[in-house]
């Protein structure tokens, strides 16, 4: 059947469609189990509550075949500059080792923190120029030296 020939179907397009999503992650997960070897994966995450039971800070995160991926680490605007942007990132590179990955990745906008994840060992390894405000959202990566949570040789920039 030639492109012409193919049947016209009709397309969705529209706000956020939760079951789509659900399923396009089913989908790439099977593929890419399939292409890697199904190496284990898994999701975490680190928080601190005050002594009120109110969230000072949290991060979530995934580890995959020895790479640990960080997707969101926030602190509690009345507590930036304690410290527990480190301490929330400490433990998840700990239990990240303890999983097994000897790697991590993160990506920040620049209006954000890349200074934050530089001074903790983290190095710039891409950035995509083009986010609103002029801004570009910063790619970094830190190799993980056992459970001391500093770095070896980096890969090679782009």
């Amino acid at each position: 059947m030639t492109a012409e020939e193919k049947p016209v179907l009709p397309m969705a397009v529209g706000e956020s469609d939760a079951g789509l999503t659900d399923r396009l992650e089913r989908e790439l997960d099977a593929f890419n189990d399939a292409a890697t070897g199904g190496v284990e994966h898994g999701e975490l995450s680190v928080k601190v509550t005050d002594e009120d039971g109110q969230l000072i800070g949290g991060l979530t995160a995934w580890t995959w075949g020895g790479l640990c991926g960080i997707e969101l680490l926030w602190v509690r605007e009345s507590s930036r500059g304690d410290g527990w942007g480190a301490r929330l990132l400490r433990a998840a590179e700990a239990e990240a080792v303890r999983r097994g990955c000897d790697r991590v990745t993160v990506s920040s906008y620049t209006f954000q923190a890349p200074g934050f994840y530089e001074r903790q060992g983290y190095a710039e390894v891409g950035r995509v120029p083009g986010m609103p405000g002029g801004h570009a959202d910063v790619y970094l990566y830190k190799v993980l030296a056992g459970d001391s949570g500093s770095t070896r040789d980096l890969p090679d920039s782009p």
